[in-house]
């Protein structure tokens, strides 16, 4: 199927074809016909498979014919991040540019003089997170009676993120009579309930298996330990051809300290977290994109929705809690059918996070080791551990040591030893010259 086949306007045609794209993905090509019938849509798709353009060419076609009112935006689209909500507002841009709508971009840490007066002249497009569209609203910025189109995107991520209060807060003020548009990867119970209370109806569209990982991602794991983290992880970079990567970290303090040790070894790295200003937080991502910065050390808030092009590498520096987040770290690479490949560290305090990722893939990951010579790897020749057997404890010799994680490991014992020798002579020294009342009582005592 081509996109001429899915009843799109010439000029928007001409728009998608300037981008380059002539084949719609799954996603684009059963959501779009149902969107243009007005029904109700719960799209559930893997990131990276073209979501945003699933419902963003439609409803540029649908909203075409029509006008803005003052501080009564004409559609909503609810998203997680910022960083997701700017990419969607580029997305408009982009195929929107031979239409005449307009949008209006309200986020969290942008000046919000600027996105009142937008309001105020009247947008076709909202396109928000739900915390500053709560605040503008609650301060009487803006009028949501006029909504025709409102899209949940990433809802699983508004789950996890705890937006699930105001989601259903900002659907109640909302018209009954609207076309809603739900796009998540997975389908969670509190999604499910959210889908059945606030949309009609809906037509279930799913073109993965939920959860899936990505076929064109390869997959390994090494052992290591939180000590040995960071020279495990730049061991790995170094004998990878890494063009560039992100390096997910599950906590923020993790991503600062990484990102400047990486710095100090001489790589370009940058943090990005959640704590940053967003004029800093899109600087950054800017430079990644433009390729200034090679390695992005972040947590979670880059792991959905930011789409960067020819990613060779996600670092999983530290085993994501929910194995959902794993399947979405690691989708920042291998998109638009190109290879990508994806490590994980895992300490022993991580064995039931990678366990429960394995589960939910349906698959194993190679547990692999480092390769003494640098400029090689040794990823491509190691098999899949075998699900019957055990992974090595402390007590068990394992082929697939990490080299670095030994010599580290001999270091400390080297260390213990040294120090439990000096304990014993210490301890030997002292009690020739007691002095207080302990187990050795003075000859005067016995007399």
């Amino acid at each position: 199927m081509k996109f001429e086949d899915l009843g799109l306007s010439e000029q928007l045609l001409k728009a998608v074809k300037a981008c380059g794209y002539d084949t719609p993905t799954p996603i684009q090509e059963k959501a779009i016909p149902i969107i243009f019938m007005a029904r109700d849509v719960v799209g559930l798709a893997q990131t990276g498979t073209g979501k945003t353009a699933g419902f963003t060419l439609p409803m540029i076609d649908i909203l075409e014919g029509g006008r803005a009112k003052a501080r009564m935006p004409r559609s909503l689209i609810l998203s997680p991040t910022r960083e997701l909500a700017a990419q969607i507002a580029e997305n408009f841009d982009t195929y929107g540019k031979n239409s005449k709508l307009s949008k209006a971009l309200l986020i969290g840490g942008s000046s919000m003089g600027k996105q009142i007066r937008k309001l105020e002249r009247g947008v076709d497009v909202l396109i928000a997170t739900p915390g500053r569209l709560i605040d503008l609203f609650e301060r009487g910025n803006i009028l949501l009676n006029d909504i025709k189109i409102l899209v949940i995107d990433e809802a699983d991520r508004m789950l996890d993120m705890g937006f699930i209060p105001d989601i259903e807060k900002i659907c109640s003020l909302l018209p009954t009579m609207r076309q809603t548009l739900l796009f998540s990867a997975t389908m969670p119970p509190e999604i499910k309930h959210l889908t059945k209370k606030f949309l009609s109806n809906p037509k279930e569209i799913v073109v993965t298996p939920k959860t899936s990982a990505a076929e064109t991602v390869e997959q390994f794991y090494v052992n290591t330990t939180p000590r040995s983290k960071n020279t495990t992880l730049e061991a790995i970079i170094r004998q990878e051809k890494v063009k560039n990567a992100f390096i997910f970290c599950n906590r923020k303090r993790d991503v600062d300290s990484l990102s400047k040790w990486l710095k100090a070894k001489g790589h370009s790295a940058q943090a990005m977290h959640g704590d940053l200003v967003q004029s800093k937080r899109t600087e950054t991502l800017n430079q990644f994109k433009s390729g200034d910065i090679t390695l992005l050390v972040c947590s979670d808030v880059a792991a959905r929705g930011i789409d960067v092009e020819n990613v060779s590498h996600v670092f999983n520096y530290d085993a994501p809690f929910n194995p959902d987040d794993y399947v979405h770290r690691i989708g920042r690479t291998g998109r638009a059918g190109l290879k990508g490949r994806a490590w994980t560290l895992v300490t022993k305090y991580d064995e039931k996070y990678l366990d429960s990722i394995e589960k939910r893939i349906g698959q194993s990951i190679p547990c692999t080791k480092l390769s003494n010579d640098k400029g090689s790897s040794s990823a491509g020749s190691n098999k899949a551990r075998n699900k019957n057997s055990k992974r090595p404890n402390k007590n068990t010799p394992n082929k697939n040591t990490n080299p670095y994680i030994e010599e580290n490991k001999n270091q400390e014992n080297q260390r213990y030893e040294t120090s439990s020798s000096d304990i014993a002579h210490k301890k030997e020294r002292n009690q020739k010259s007691v002095t207080g009342f302990g187990s050795e009582i003075p000859d005067f005592f016995g007399k």
